[in-house]
């Protein structure tokens, strides 16, 4: 073995022979071992509930870089995937990984993303089951490339769909807006300037589990990643047939994201999030949902921020702090590529 080869990935190591299966087994499955996932066969034979209906879902992570302020590019494919099943009601209970190498990789680097998976899995209390690797020539990726699959049931009687809003709820949020795309630009060192912003990458399956009982009354869940808060909203109103009015004042927003914002000509309503949630709650019992929200470390900073009407069908409208409105679009072109 060359020293190449002892330390970065090679050609080899996606071959299917020696290098590869050294690799699966001493970088991967030690990290992710379990009765599922420890046969190494080509799919996984799982469990599931006699009950409820089947999520699942399916996404690719290219961010750059792939080490960032909170995170990088393993947790972030992990909670990814959970997040999606989460918003629509379903218990996350298992994910398949995909990894696309590039030739020269470093191990290094590599070790420490499979030992954040592996963290990030455990948190979650979701059991990676399967898996492929594969290895590219130097050029054909950028170092690494990631996809998770996910698996998990939806209790009977739940809908979260985002079709399912309703005139008379209230929109809540589990907090502020914006922190994971200023993180990545921040992490980019192309602007010369510093923050102390971090994504705010989270399993929300965790926060959904507190708020128990009180979920029969969350008529949506939306989590506000690409497009950001103000297209996920969009989203709702167009599929539900209804109006959304936001209260500028109320809707959670860093100082240092509004000012690095500003300074970058960028709206915190349209920037990347991966750890926030949009919910549509029953009226009455929206401030129940806000408190116990509020309870757990992830919605410490949780707010009502508007209300769903009847009209104006299919819009978002935001109060502005000095007595106007404003309509918030659909985004248009892309504000920073390659955030997740």
């Amino acid at each position: 073995m060359t020293k190449e080869s002892a330390n970065h990935i090679t050609l080899e190591h996606g071959s299917g022979g020696m290098l590869t299966m050294a690799l699966i087994k001493d970088m991967i499955l030690g990290h992710l071992k379990n009765q599922y996932l420890e046969p190494l066969d080509d799919s996984a034979e799982l469990p599931l509930p006699s009950s409820g209906r089947l999520a699942f879902t399916l996404d690719s992570y290219v961010v750059d870089p792939i080490f960032f302020p909170g995170g990088d590019i393993g947790s972030l494919s992990v909670y990814g995937s959970i997040n999606d099943l989460s918003m629509q009601g379903a218990v996350p209970l298992y994910l398949a990984l995909g990894l696309i190498l590039e030739e020269g990789f470093h191990k290094e680097a590599l070790a420490k993303i499979i030992a954040s998976i592996s963290h990030a899995s455990k948190k979650a209390g979701v059991l990676v089951v399967t898996g492929d690797t594969k290895v590219v020539k130097k050029g054909q990726a950028d170092k690494i490339f990631v996809t998770t699959a996910g698996v998990g049931f939806i209790p009977e009687g739940r809908n979260t769909a985002i079709d399912n809003a309703r005139a008379g709820d209230l929109i809540l949020i589990n907090g502020g807006v914006g922190d994971h795309g200023i993180a990545i630009m921040m992490a980019r060192q192309e602007l010369g300037i510093s923050s102390h912003i971090q994504t705010d990458s989270q399993p929300l399956n965790l926060l959904l589990e507190h708020l128990g009982d009180l979920m029969q009354h969350v008529h949506v869940l939306k989590d506000p990643t690409r497009g950001g808060l103000a297209t996920s909203l969009n989203e709702i109103a167009e599929a539900s047939g209804v109006g959304i009015v936001l209260e500028e004042s109320s809707i959670p927003i860093k100082q240092e994201v509004l000012q690095i914002s500003d300074l970058l000509g960028l709206d915190p309503l349209y920037l990347a999030n991966e750890g926030k949630m949009v919910m549509a709650v029953e009226r009455g019992w929206a401030e129940k949902v806000l408190q116990r929200m509020r309870e757990h470390p992830f919605g410490l900073d949780a707010s009502i921020i508007g209300e769903v009407l009847e009209e104006p069908k299919g819009k978002v409208i935001m109060r502005t702090r000095i007595g106007g409105k404003r309509i918030l679009p659909v985004i248009r072109g892309v504000q920073l590529p390659r955030i997740c």
